[in-house]
Order: structure tokens, then sequence, then C-alpha cells
């Protein structure tokens, strides 16, 4: 079976021009099995106290360093997660690289990879490598869902268009029946509730495009 790299960053900077700091990741499948998982704080953005300034999420800096204390994130150079992250795909022979709003995790991976190296590289992924948008893959099966315009109206989880949202956290209330779930926003966690949406679509739409180009 195909197996896929679902990915999410956090970042600093701004959202045109993000820089991750951390990256999270897990090699799962479309039924949603997981094979591995890895948690990775960006030693060049998190222990440069100029860029972590500007962090989304800063306040949650203690918790990162707590975490790195006792193993369960590891902090590395850009260098070494690019690394590691292309010898997983290798090892499993993926090519799709998955996340929600992929086009951002798409930046942000690219942005940090031309900032480090003052753009002598410029891509975080190998040439080829695909990316699906969950985000798009939600739009796509939910959009016209009688059940989910119910749930999003009845919320009011639109936009001030009044669109619906599909949000990683509103898609996961709406999958968990919970509505009191508040997204992490931090790198793994959200990747694993995120392979939840990925497999959801993909479940009820085998055929659903969620390539981002």
């Amino acid at each position: 079976m195909e197996k896929y790299l679902m990915l999410d960053t956090e970042t600093a900077n701004t959202i045109d021009d993000p820089f991750y700091y951390d990256l999270g990741y897990a090699v799962i499948d479309e039924n949603g099995t997981i094979y591995e998982t890895a948690s990775f704080v960006n030693a060049d953005i998190f222990l440069d106290p100029s860029m972590m300034e500007n962090a989304y999420f800063k306040e949650k800096i203690p918790q990162y360093w707590r975490e790195i204390k006792n193993g369960s994130r590891i902090l590395k150079r850009h260098t070494s997660i690019k690394r590691i992250v292309r010898e997983v795909m290798q090892k499993y022979n993926i090519t799709y690289v998955v996340a929600h709003n992929a086009a951002f995790d798409w930046r942000s991976t690219a942005y940090t990879q031309r900032l480090l190296t003052s753009s002598k590289y410029r891509f975080f992924f190998r040439y080829g490598t695909k990316i699906l948008d969950t985000l798009k893959m939600a739009r796509e099966v939910l959009s016209d869902d009688t059940d989910y315009i119910n749930f999003c109206t009845s919320n009011n989880y639109l936009t001030s268009n009044g669109n619906l949202r599909f949000t990683a956290e509103i898609l996961y209330r709406y999958l968990t029946k919970n509505p009191d779930f508040v997204e992490s926003h931090t790198g793994l966690e959200d990747v694993l509730i995120e392979k939840e949406i990925f497999t959801f679509c993909k479940k009820r739409n085998p055929k659903v495009n969620g390539l981002l180009w």
C-alpha cells in the first residue's frame, strides 16, 4: 500500500514569509496506519531570540524546552532535519507529502531552506515530490454535504462572507463530534489530527483531487 508523509510546521516571521521552528511528521497510508513519527525543533530558528520574538505561539517556548529535555521533541539543525525527511521518504518510497493548507507548509520549509543557505539551495523536498492539501480535499468532499453545512451553520463556523470554514480544528470537531476539541498548534500533534482528515476524505472519495498544483 502506498505510503504518504503527513507534515505540519509551526513558524516564526510572517504568514507570507514563514520560517519553521517546529516540524512534525508521520508516515501513514490512506487507511490511517502510522508507520513512524518524528518531532523536530529547528535549532537554527528556535535558538535565535530575534526570530522567536516573532514566532506564532511563542508562549509555548517553555513547553518546547521541557519536551526537548524529556526527549519527546528533538532539537536539530535544519540541514539534519531535511536529510532525515529525505531518508525517510526514500525508505518508504514516498512521493506524496500531505499537509492541511499545504501551501503554507511548503513555503515554510522552502523559505527556511533559502534563508539558511542564502538561496544556494531553494527547495526542501526533492524534485518530483507531489504535494497534497487536505484543505482542498475537505472542501471537495464536504462543501455540498448537508450534514457538514448544518454543523457549520449551527456552530457559526462561517467566514465573514458566510462561507463554510474548513480549518483542521473545525474539521476534527466534526469528525469526532467533539465540540470542545482545541488544536495543539504543535507540529506532530497537529499531524495526528490532520491524518484523520486525510483518511476521511480518501474514504469518502478515493479519487478526490488534493494536489496543490
